[in-house]
């Protein structure tokens, strides 16, 4: 697949689960039902390395740094943006949860050495204030306790940079000749029991709901929004950097916004639109090629 595919891969699924994470709602903890989207994926993504005999042993340094990944990656960045979206609405999620267009350029400067482009900067300004401008109204009728909206206001920004941090590892891993799959497979088994665990220490009750609508779901978050979506995100970064695949976090909302307004009757406004064509400027801005590139 070449970068174009795999950006529309991951964008295209990653906008699709912000319905389909409904389904999740309900019964089961959310902490909970990451982890069994996590470990569901794992296992699958091991089926496949199993049937098609690729190796799975790697060093002990090498699973450190799989484990950090996916404590990072798949544990706390997922645990701190379902928790924030108990006291934010979900658009303000996303306007902070953008911001990782910036957090990414900041580390692959302090980690990789890689220049902050000006038009790097300019592309991630336009392409958060769409996301902005896509759930403003949304954010103008928040009325809350000001205590409860900083606290998931923190929890997001958590989230983001620890999404952030993330990122970096898993640019460590693949600088590090680390094979894609099974760095996938492995660091979402040490995330999901990561996830687990932290279940298991706040005393979340370890449910699990039967229904077709849960359990459709759940297959549904397991392969396409993570084992294909996080296969064609870190497969893209390896090629093109942290920093330019970020911008998935500005178009993501574009797709879950038609999807809403196909199934859930969402209206446009003025704002909607000129929020759309802001994060579809800047993420062209963002993934134009570089000279020499």
């Amino acid at each position: 697949m070449n970068d174009l595919s795999l950006f529309l891969t991951s964008v295209l699924i990653w906008g699709s689960t912000w319905l389909v994470i409904k389904y999740q709602l309900g019964q089961v903890s959310p902490i909970v039902s990451v982890a069994w989207r996590f470990a569901l994926a794992a296992a699958m993504l091991m089926l496949y390395l199993t049937l098609r005999r690729r190796p799975w042993r790697l060093s002990a340094q090498a699973h450190a740094w799989l484990a950090l990944q996916g404590v990072l990656m798949f544990g706390i960045n997922y645990i701190g943006v379902y928790l924030a979206e108990q006291y934010l609405v979900s658009g303000l999620v996303a306007v902070v949860f953008s911001l990782v267009t910036f957090t990414n350029a900041i580390g692959m400067r302090l980690f990789f050495g890689l220049p902050i482009r000006a038009s790097a900067v300019l592309a991630a300004t336009i392409g958060v204030g769409g996301v902005a401008l896509i759930f403003g109204r949304e954010l103008l009728s928040v009325h809350g306790s000001g205590g409860t909206e900083l606290r998931g206001l923190l929890l997001a920004l958590m989230a983001t940079l620890v999404s952030s941090l993330g990122n970096m590892v898993a640019t460590r891993n693949h600088r590090s000749g680390l094979p894609v799959l099974q760095v996938i497979a492995w660091s979402m088994l040490y995330g999901a029991t990561f996830v687990l665990l932290v279940a298991l220490l706040t005393h979340a009750p370890l449910s699990f709901d039967p229904s077709w609508r849960y359990v459709g779901s759940l297959l549904f978050l397991a392969l396409f929004g993570s084992v294909l979506a996080f296969g064609a995100y870190l497969t893209l970064m390896g090629r093109i950097g942290a920093d330019r695949a970020s911008y998935t976090a500005v178009a993501i909302p574009i797709v879950a916004l038609l999807l809403s307004t196909v199934f859930e009757q969402l209206r446009w406004h003025f704002e909607t639109f000129t929020g759309v064509a802001a994060c579809i400027g800047g993420t062209m801005l963002a993934l134009r090629r570089r000279p020499g590139s």
